[in-house]
């Protein structure tokens, strides 16, 4: 048996990219978990844990711990209480990003089921495919809108 600590987090996942500046430790990976994911996230001021994005096969659920994050869904935005617990369905209605607009530090637990993912970054024009491995592995590609290819029957189209 594997333990880990929301109370002395192992930040195995620091995020440093601008306006993505966050630590991320990945508790379902670190305890063993192969097919639910649980992602501890400390977010300092002026911060956004991630792009503006969803998924089409992944769920997940937030719990906030600490602070007051504000959330970006396909409603508009929304400041989220201590103790809030929020779910983010598959496709464009689960749309979501959480940005710290507070002087202080965020806290919040990430759930989501770990299969086999395609991933929508709207805002930047950006797909993702991902096949997470418990070990950290597996397949993670990026594509631009403009990257676009035809392919039929794994070969590129004329």
């Amino acid at each position: 048996m594997r333990v880990a600590s929301i109370a002395a987090a192992d930040f195995d996942e620091p995020r440093s990219h601008p306006g993505f500046d966050c630590r991320r430790a990945r508790l379902g990976r670190q305890v063993g978990s192969e097919k639910v994911g649980l992602s501890l996230f400390e977010l300092p001021a002026g911060q956004a844990a991630y792009p503006y994005h969803f998924h089409l096969s992944e769920e997940e659920i937030v719990v906030v711990l600490d602070g007051r994050p504000s959330l970006r869904t396909p409603d508009g935005w929304t400041d989220l209480d201590e103790g809030a617990v929020v779910g983010f369905p598959t496709g464009e209605g689960g749309a979501h990003q959480i940005v710290n607009r507070t002087d202080g530090v965020v806290r919040f637990l990430a759930f989501s089921n770990q299969q086999p993912d395609v991933v929508v970054q709207p805002d930047a024009g950006k797909i993702g495919a991902f096949e997470r491995r418990p070990d950290g592995g597996g397949v993670r590609v990026w594509f631009r809108e403009g990257d676009q290819r035809e392919y039929w029957d794994g070969v590129e189209a004329p």
